[in-house]
């Protein structure tokens, strides 16, 4: 499991490199900031309260990641979204 996380850690911070941006609410855009989500997005676990306050964080930002191609098989995907209701955000329709 640790070694999962791992690696979607790395992918994250490569594929992110590109992906910061800025919205109108001033919150940083950053992909590698939904990492304590993996786990459940990868394995359908529940997700930790850290992960739903990152959700919650990085809503604004959602649109961003899912319209990039290099995030959008990580971030649109139905375990994020199941993630994202079991954290109380709605899922963004982009």
């Amino acid at each position: 499991m640790k070694m999962v996380k791992l690696v979607v850690c790395i992918v994250l911070v490569v594929l992110g490199i590109g992906a910061r941006c800025s919205t109108v609410a001033a919150t940083d855009c950053n992909p590698i900031q939904l990492s304590p989500c993996a786990t459940a997005i990868l394995s359908s676990t529940t997700p930790s309260e850290t992960c739903c306050g990152k959700i919650k964080e990085q809503r604004s930002c959602l649109c961003n990641y899912i319209n990039n191609p290099r995030l959008q098989k990580f971030i649109n995907t139905p375990n994020a979204r199941k993630v994202a209701a079991t954290c109380g955000t709605p899922f963004p329709i982009c």
